[in-house]
């Protein structure tokens, strides 16, 4: 009897043991700090202008650990396990997301150019075709009215230009390609005019 005593007192100390230690868990501070730091160096090398959306991710991955941490503070037993791991891999995700800006950054530019590159191959093609519209009685409205368009496009052209040089690579190519678009509405209506000023010869 007295041994099973023994073990009876060992156990329940034990036991005391495991629950205040368990009861004490330590939140995981610096784990959510290291996540954070993670993230904030992916921003900084680019993230929030070439990688949006995986920035937004990894933000509400760090706020489905914080929800967790905060379940835990509740709890008599507290376990950080999951939220710990859960930063783990945002820290982890963060890290490779930094490495894959620079990439990121490239194809933006690269995709830029080359939207930028039609916008001005289109306006181009539109100024071309005014100089051959006609410019009769007729037509002169409308080409005084098409000759305006390619002005502004022009200039819209130098302000996607400019958006090149500031590295605002997204929205250098939706101007262009905006551009772009217009340019061949232009181009269309100048064969439109062209058309009808071939039938009113007739």
């Amino acid at each position: 009897m007295k041994n099973l005593s023994k073990y009876l007192v060992v156990i329940l100390a034990l036991l005391a043991m495991t629950v205040m230690f368990t009861a004490c868990a330590k939140a995981p501070t610096q784990e959510l700090s290291d996540a954070n730091a993670a993230i904030e160096a992916a921003g900084a090398e680019g993230g929030e202008k070439y990688a949006k959306e995986d920035m937004r991710a990894l933000s509400d991955q760090v706020a489905a650990a914080q929800d967790e941490i905060k379940t835990q503070e509740g709890k008599f037993f507290k376990n950080y396990d999951k939220a710990k791991e859960i930063l783990a891999k945002v820290k982890q995700d963060a890290t490779a997301l930094k490495a894959e800006i620079p990439a990121k950054k490239e194809k933006a530019k690269n995709d830029a150019m080359a939207a930028l590159d039609a916008a001005k191959t289109a306006v181009a093609d539109a100024k071309t075709a005014l100089t051959k519209a006609p410019r009769g009685k007729g037509t002169k409205a409308d080409i005084d009215a098409l000759r305006a368009d390619v002005a502004g496009l022009e200039a819209s052209i130098a302000e996607a230009d400019g958006l090149m040089a500031s590295e605002d690579y997204f929205a250098a190519a939706d101007k262009a390609n905006g551009i772009k678009t217009k340019a061949a509405e232009v181009s269309e209506q100048i064969t439109a005019a062209m058309e009808k000023a071939k039938g009113g010869r007739k």
